[in-house]
């Protein structure tokens, strides 16, 4: 990637990658949960830590029959 990075000759190009680039790690730096957020997480925890598991076959297999019910 870095290869192809540095052999980019348009100008604009770079500049507008450069500002994505920039702009992409400042926002990322820190994110604040909400309340709600947090209890999600929280449960989430708790659903691993007592198997409450599926599998994303599983899950897929759950979401088509959910979007297709007959």
């Amino acid at each position: 990637m870095i290869d192809k990075i540095l052999s980019i000759r348009n100008k604009d190009f770079l500049v507008a990658f450069d500002k994505l680039i920039t702009s992409s790690a400042s926002e990322s730096d820190i994110i604040e949960l909400t309340k709600e957020l947090k209890i999600m997480l929280e449960m989430s925890k708790q659903d691993i830590k007592n198997g409450k598991l599926i599998s994303q076959e599983a899950m897929h297999k759950r979401n088509l029959e959910w979007l297709n019910p007959m």
